[in-house]
C-alpha cells in the first residue's frame, strides 16, 4: 500500500459520511481543499442556484479558496461578514442579515464518528446558520476535526480548538497564557454558545464535505 496514512483516513471518513448521511446529512468525501472547492463550487452550489451566499468564520473555507471564488462572481450578493474595513457596529448587523442567505458556507469544530457537528461560538451567528435561517448550509471538515463521540468532541474544542482561536485572534483570556481552557469571565471569551447537530432537518439541508487532510483549527 503506498499511502497507508491516506488509506487509513478514508476508511475513517466513508464511516462517518454514512453516519452523516443516516442523520439526514448530504455528505461527501475528498481528498483534498482543491477537490472541495470544485464540488462546492462545481456541483453543489449550481444545483442549488443561490441568489445570495455568507460565510461563518472558517479557516477551512478560506484554505479552500471558496470564499475568492464566490467574492469574484458578479451574479451572486455576497454578505461578506469577513470585511475588515467594516465597523463593529455594520459587521454585527450583516451577520444578521446573513441568517437569511440562500446559502451559508462554514466549517465546524468537530464532527462525530456517529454523525453529529459540534460547535462552540462566540457570537452564535455560525450555529445560528446552522440551525435555523439559510436555506442550504455548506459544511466543509479537514480530517483533523474527527473525534470519536460527543465527549471526545467537546473535550477537542474545549483544550485546542478555543485556546488556538483566542490566540488567533489576540484574545485577552487566559487561555491565550496558558494554552488551556480556564472556563473564564473574561469579556474577550469566545466560548459562549454551544451546538450540537444531532441531524439535518429538513433532509439533506446541511450539506458536509469530509477533506481527506487537515484544515483549519
Amino acid at each position: 500500500m503506498s499511502d497507508p496514512v491516506r488509506e487509513y483516513w478514508n476508511v475513517r471518513l466513508a464511516e462517518t459520511r454514512e453516519a452523516l448521511e443516516q442523520n439526514q446529512f448530504e455528505a461527501h468525501v475528498v481528498e483534498n481543499a482543491e477537490q472541495a472547492r470544485r464540488l462546492v463550487f462545481e456541483q453543489l452550489s449550481p444545483a442549488l442556484a443561490p441568489a445570495s451566499v455568507s460565510f461563518g468564520g472558517s479557516g477551512s473555507i478560506a484554505t479552500t479558496g471558496l470564499y475568492d471564488a464566490y467574492k469574484a462572481m458578479a451574479d451572486i450578493e455576497v454578505l461578506d461578514t469577513w470585511n475588515k474595513d467594516l465597523s463593529w457596529e455594520d459587521k454585527y448587523e450583516l451577520r444578521r442579515q446573513a441568517l437569511l442567505v440562500d446559502l451559508f458556507l462554514t466549517g465546524t469544530n468537530a464532527v462525530t464518528e456517529d454523525g453529529m457537528l459540534v460547535n462552540l461560538d462566540m457570537f452564535g451567528n455560525r450555529v445560528a446558520a446552522l440551525t435555523f435561517g439559510p436555506r442550504s448550509v455548506v459544511v466543509v471538515v479537514g480530517r483533523n476535526k474527527l473525534v470519536s463521540d460527543l465527549n471526545a468532541a467537546m473535550e477537542r474544542i474545549k483544550e485546542y480548538a478555543a485556546p488556538v482561536n483566542a490566540m488567533r485572534l489576540n484574545m485577552k483570556t487566559p487561555c491565550v497564557k496558558t494554552g488551556r481552557c480556564m472556563d473564564c469571565k473574561s469579556p474577550d471569551r469566545i466560548c459562549n454558545h454551544w451546538t450540537i447537530t444531532e441531524k439535518s432537518f429538513p433532509q439533506g439541508r446541511i450539506k458536509v464535505v469530509l477533506v481527506n487532510e487537515d484544515l483549519g483549527l
